[in-house]
């Protein structure tokens, strides 16, 4: 068994009392709801969302040292319905024979499928185990209902760089031999942490055994950060989904630089440039439109070059897209004008084409009349047959597509009211 002494660093910095904790004031300040339960001696069932290395096992532990509770650590990694039902025993056991109620944590708890998580369920209900997990991963999509209905969700924020900082000084004065840091070297391991406590102690570790004794200085520092981890990125989580929305809505938002930001941060994570390409496309289509068509064909041409050109140098031509398109007319009229026709599609039914637009391709078809009384459009003045309806019969002509005053649309909006008869 590992002595507390040979311990990692991170493990023997681990918060003992709940102001030791940094950067989660939010919930554990004075008044605040987690604080508020804890000390008034009020356990519940509650799972904690957060990014890596931001307290979550520390917070749990505390929930049951302060609850003077039994604590169960079970990993969703390595667990199945076996270990839930051995963790359950064991607190029964401690409340038979001892009287104390236990905290069953369950870490990576979004890892567990359905019927694991659904074990829990009438051991939170009857009150036999107080549940505590921990995930990166939105507890509305990672848990089933069932579970995240009896949950208090509480979400801890990453640590910023002060916060860190603190830690990390905390961290050089516990280890052994104490390590001596010069000026500005925990303020570059605390930006290359991105917000990971855990990781920022153990690269000050790493920091302190090439040390070998002497001080921890900038260009030491430089040599553990170099390569030590790329920023929060999942591909299939939060960051992901956050990332690509604080992408679209810059470009929407006519923000270019904020857009090759996003775009920077998610390449430096990682993702997929064809991935940002198809957005790019996306976003040329529903936020541009008919006020700058050219985006539409930029876009595709980004995609097709980066295709052709491969990674770095492909990534420029979706860079310029994204900037096009940052810097385009907007408009959504078209995206608003497809929502409300399939909305009176699906409401309406199935209504019949009326009689002079129907295909009449046999005699049998001109029998029934099928074209009858069609204008040929261009035959008639400015190739526009001035009244001829085009909606089913009985259904009052509707105003889906209304053209902005932006860009191109706003010639497409006069030509479409003189067609209409309307004044300009």
């Amino acid at each position: 068994m590992t002595s507390a002494r040979h311990a990692p660093l991170a493990e023997r910095l681990r918060p003992q009392a709940i102001e030791d904790v940094v950067g989660q004031d939010h919930l554990l300040g004075p008044g605040k709801p987690l604080r508020h339960a804890l000390d008034a001696g009020s356990l519940h069932s509650l799972v904690l969302w957060g990014p890596p290395g931001t307290g979550k096992t520390t917070i749990a532990k505390l929930i049951a040292r302060l609850a003077d509770a039994e604590f169960i650590e079970v990993s969703a990694v390595l667990s199945g319905v076996k270990e839930i039902r051995a963790a359950v025993e064991q607190a029964g056991i401690a409340l038979r024979t001892r009287g104390r109620r236990t905290v069953v944590f369950v870490d990576e708890v979004h890892r567990f499928n359905k019927a694991q998580q659904d074990a829990f369920l009438p051991h939170i209900e009857s009150g036999a185990i107080v549940f505590v997990g921990a995930t990166t991963d939105n507890p509305s999509f990672a848990l089933n209902n069932a579970l995240l209905s009896r949950l208090r969700v509480y979400v801890l924020k990453p640590l910023d760089s002060p916060a860190i900082e603190r830690l990390l000084a905390r961290a050089a004065a516990a280890a052994e031999p104490p390590l001596s840091v010069a000026p500005g070297a925990l303020a570059r391991l605390a930006r290359a942490a991105d917000g990971d406590a855990r990781r920022a102690i153990n690269l000050l570790e790493l920091a302190g055994e090439l040390a070998n004794g002497g001080t921890l200085d900038e260009a030491l520092i430089g040599v553990v950060v170099t390569g030590a981890g790329v920023r929060r990125f999942d591909r299939a989580g939060d960051e992901f989904y956050d990332q690509i929305s604080a992408l679209h809505k810059s470009t929407r938002g006519s923000d270019p630089d904020a857009a090759l930001y996003w775009f920077a941060r998610m390449l430096d994570g990682g993702c997929d440039p064809e991935y940002i390409a198809r957005r790019v496309l996306r976003i040329a289509s529903e936020d541009v439109g008919n006020a700058d068509p050219r985006a539409l064909r930029i876009a595709l041409d980004a995609w097709e070059t980066y295709e052709r050109l491969g990674s770095p140098e492909g990534e420029l031509a979706i860079a310029q897209a994204l900037v096009y398109c940052a810097c385009a007319a907007k408009s959504n009229a078209v995206y608003k004008a497809l929502g409300a026709a399939r909305d009176d599609a699906q409401a309406d039914g199935s209504l019949g084409v009326p009689v002079h637009l129907r295909n009449a391709p046999t005699r049998l078809a001109r029998e029934l009349g099928h074209g009858a009384g069609y204008r040929y459009d261009h035959d008639e003045r400015e190739a526009h047959a001035q009244g001829q309806t085009y909606f089913p019969d009985g259904m009052a002509p509707r105003r889906y597509y209304v053209p902005v005053e932006r860009g191109l649309e706003i010639q497409i909006a006069e030509k479409l009211r003189r067609l209409r008869g309307q004044s300009t």
